[in-house]
């Protein structure tokens, strides 16, 4: 007899797209598992669309409500992928819905915004995360100690099994190269301040991905004296011949970001490539320190770091090695799915109940989304004061997307409240300009 699993994602681009098919790829499994994947909007990117479909998976773009609730009711388990996406949160809360067996995947860290609000995972049969740093969030730490029972951690890592293992060697010059998002919700807003600590003869970084901020970046390295220091790849589905090309990667990012299990950190790693990482919470669960990488706490540590990788080859070949074995040994995809299917297991013996979202989550967008924000009094006061939300998780609040409340206000346009915190939001940014991302 098989399992049916339904997946309810907003997407399946970046991070979540990977994850899920590293999944469901060799789905049915030993325990005869069927996953469905419930696809809220309308796919953009289409890499992982067609990797799950080819792998005979169903993927239903864009369901009406009726035909959600009919695929709710026929899954035995359903899965929800979760980062506090406004499509996922119409979908739950406009309707009441079928009784289910609950399993949430949270896909952020739940440190800062966007966070995963405690009501919903008292109300889910099993919650789990993709980093165990978000065992250190308010929201967990509040919970009855019944509740944590079912709290658990499962990598999001689908993507590095297929990746070559390249020949490395000290005889390479060090070349840098990043990999990854450029909105400075993620990548460190004074990136280009560490960069301008590195010093050393003609180095450059390679840019790798879309050209979100380029010019941004340009000219915060032209006023730090490194003009010419970035070279943008642009987006690229071909990363093993982008990370064949490298052998360091500048991972600093943004110490309020919202990434967990961070794919294209351990893709890097998997490929022999070196990261130099800020000490913030998730890269510490992925990185041991001069052992499968470096961690660094500020932009002169930074500087220091990379100098001693270009110096010392023979320590940058044996930690890019010692990466390599690591994420492969502890990040496999078989690994995911034997934790899933575990879970799967255990799930069959609970009973399924109808979740009442809106109870949980609020009564229309504006509360729904000030039940994922870690400062909720930002919004709710008669002026929006920078003051109230510590300097890093300023730049979250201002993303077009990422479930910020200007991406909430695009997808409900008649919500009067988030037009007014979106318009209120974009006249704030403009009057911070530059100085939000002052070099240290």
């Amino acid at each position: 007899m098989s399992l049916q699993v339904l997946h309810i994602t907003a997407h399946l681009g970046g991070g979540v797209g990977q994850a899920l098919g590293g999944l469901v790829q060799k789905a049915p499994g030993p325990m005869g598992i069927i996953h469905r994947i419930a696809c809220l909007e309308q796919p953009e990117k289409l890499q992982f669309v067609r990797q799950i479909e080819t792998g005979g998976i169903e993927v239903v773009p864009a369901p009406s409500m009726d035909e959600l609730k009919c695929l709710i009711a026929d899954a035995d388990i359903v899965q929800l992928e979760w980062w506090g996406h406004p499509a996922v949160m119409s979908a739950l809360c406009q309707a009441a819905l079928p009784a289910m067996r609950l399993l949430l995947w949270c896909h952020v860290s739940g440190l800062d915004s966007p966070v995963l609000p405690a009501t919903l995972m008292k109300a889910a049969h099993q919650c789990l995360f993709t980093s165990p740093a978000s065992m250190q969030t308010p929201e967990v730490q509040s919970l009855p100690e019944t509740a944590r029972q079912h709290l658990g951690v499962v990598h999001s890592a689908g993507g590095i099994d297929h990746l070559p293992s390249p020949a490395r060697c000290p005889e390479e010059p060090m070349v840098a190269g990043y990999l990854g998002s450029l909105n400075f919700a993620k990548l460190h807003p004074w990136y280009a301040g560490f960069l301008a600590r590195v010093g050393l003869p003609g180095f450059k970084v390679r840019m790798i991905g879309d050209a979100t901020n380029k010019k941004t970046l340009e000219e915060d390295c032209e006023r730090l004296g490194c003009p010419n220091i970035l070279d943008f790849r642009g987006y690229c589905t071909d990363i093993v011949t982008e990370l064949s090309s490298i052998n360091v990667m500048p991972y600093i990012l943004n110490p309020r970001h919202y990434g967990t299990t961070e794919n294209a950190l351990l893709e890097a790693m998997a490929m022999g490539v070196v990261p130099v990482v800020l000490n913030n919470a998730a890269e510490s669960c992925l990185i041991q320190d001069g052992e499968t990488g470096c961690i660094v706490s500020t932009p002169q540590e930074f500087g220091e770091a990379m100098r001693w990788l270009h110096n010392h080859p023979e320590e940058r070949v044996r930690i890019g090695r010692q990466a390599a074995e690591s994420v492969r040994q502890r990040f496999p995809a078989e690994s995911m799915r034997k934790a899933f299917a575990s879970h799967y297991r255990r799930l069959l013996s609970r009973q399924k109940k109808q979740i009442l979202f809106a109870d949980l989550l609020g009564p229309n967008p504006a509360r729904w989304f000030l039940s994922t924000q870690r400062h909720p009094d930002f919004f709710l006061a008669p002026e929006m004061n920078p003051s109230l939300v510590d300097h890093f998780s300023l730049h979250g609040l201002f993303e077009q997307t990422k479930g910020s409340a200007i991406h909430y206000a695009a997808n409900f346009p008649q919500d009067p409240t988030l037009r007014k915190w979106k318009e209120r939001l974009i006249a704030l940014e403009a009057s911070l300009d530059r100085n939000i991302r002052t070099p240290l």
